[in-house]
């Protein structure tokens, strides 16, 4: 997946980016058509001395919607493992949703439908 991280008003570590990365590359698992993505990161708080939580946004963007996941913690590692859970959870409904639409019992009553309206005479109605 190609993916896009911009650390906002900071040098982001090496490692952290790998470890990012690494991670949302499982998501390739729950849907098969994730086009790409962008991650900031960032620092809460940063205006003053101390920095108070990281955060990490995270847009999916999969054919025909794009999934935004906002979460925040004490360290980037443990936001991102937030926004995972919640990535698998909603690109699972998403996959789910597009396969209910093709189902085979979807596609067989759309039929029956449309032969039932064949039939009727203008009489009936």
């Amino acid at each position: 997946m190609r993916l896009q991280i911009n650390a906002v008003r900071f040098t982001a570590d090496q490692s952290l980016l790998d470890f990012i990365q690494a991670k949302l590359n499982k998501l390739d698992t729950f849907h098969d058509r994730i086009i790409g993505g962008e991650v900031f990161l960032k620092l809460d708080g940063a205006d003053s001395n101390k920095v108070k939580e990281k955060v990490v946004e995270v847009r999916l963007t999969i054919p025909g919607k794009e999934l935004f996941v906002k979460e925040h913690d004490k360290s980037f590692e443990s936001a991102t493992d937030k926004v995972l859970e919640v990535l698998k959870d909603k690109l699972v409904r998403c996959k789910q949703k597009r396969n209910d639409i093709f189902s085979p019992a979807i596609t067989e009553a759309k039929s029956r439908m449309s032969d039932e309206e064949e039939v009727l005479e203008p009489d009936e109605l």
